[in-house]
């Protein structure tokens, strides 16, 4: 199986480090040098340096004989548009996105596109078929329960950084459901810690964002966008 990344943050680094682990062939593509070059030190001929919204790059990166194409930018825009052209041009055809505004779900579902707003280890089982796809549009969408789902790291001097999960303050209606550490997703225990760098996957009534956020935020950091909240997924 042959798989293209586009960007290479946390989930998309981490993707790539477990997809090769799996003797897989993958190339991940980062249009950030700096960033890339940090990449490239450990993926080395996987990492592949510029913009996937490029022809150009995708065709170097031979998008052609792709089996699986997933854009995991920070920017909703320019994952539609890789994730369009790797279908309608190239005909790649399995396509994973990342939603980065739950306001934009619509438009990825409208273009057939399957969203990914989950941690690394869920896309990965979405990859290898081990979670339906009707499933996992069910986790995102919870249309009659009203919930919502989001993912926040915990940043360094926070007040879960260090903490155990049954001692993080959180208002009734909220829920930590799975923890991400190091690209390995668990499901924690009351006694779990928390730590620095986690990504923390959190279950909640809609509008408990701004209350929930400071837990989580650096040093002390009291708004919501403050909290890092990286993707919604809303019923």
């Amino acid at each position: 199986m042959y798989v293209i990344i586009a960007g290479a943050g946390k989930v998309g680094w981490n993707l790539a480090r477990e997809l090769i682990a799996k003797d897989q062939e993958v190339t991940l593509i980062e249009s950030d040098h700096r960033r890339y070059r940090v990449v490239e030190e450990e993926l080395e001929h996987a990492a592949s340096y510029g913009d996937a919204t490029e022809v150009w790059v995708l065709e170097r990166a031979g998008i052609q004989r792709a089996d699986i194409v997933i854009a995991v930018t920070g920017d909703d825009e320019d994952n539609i548009l890789i994730c369009q052209m790797a279908k309608e041009k190239y005909g790649v055809g399995r396509i994973v996105a990342r939603v980065n505004n739950p306001r934009n779900l619509q438009h990825f579902k409208m273009l057939g596109i399957q969203p990914a707003v989950s941690a690394t280890d869920l896309i990965l089982r979405l990859i290898e078929h081990e979670v339906p796809e009707h499933g996992f549009v069910q986790l995102l969408a919870l249309e009659e329960e009203r919930l919502e789902i989001i993912e926040l790291e915990v940043g360094g001097g926070s007040i879960a950084d260090g903490s155990k999960v049954k001692d993080v303050i959180l208002p009734q209606g909220a829920l930590i459901i799975s923890v991400l550490r190091d690209g390995k997703g668990f499901v924690p225990q009351p006694d779990s810690v928390i730590q620095r760098g986690d990504q923390v996957l959190l279950i909640l009534d809609p509008g408990l964002e701004d209350d929930i956020a400071p837990q989580f935020a650096a040093d002390g950091a009291q708004k919501a966008s403050e909290g890092r909240i990286y993707r919604r997924a809303r019923g």
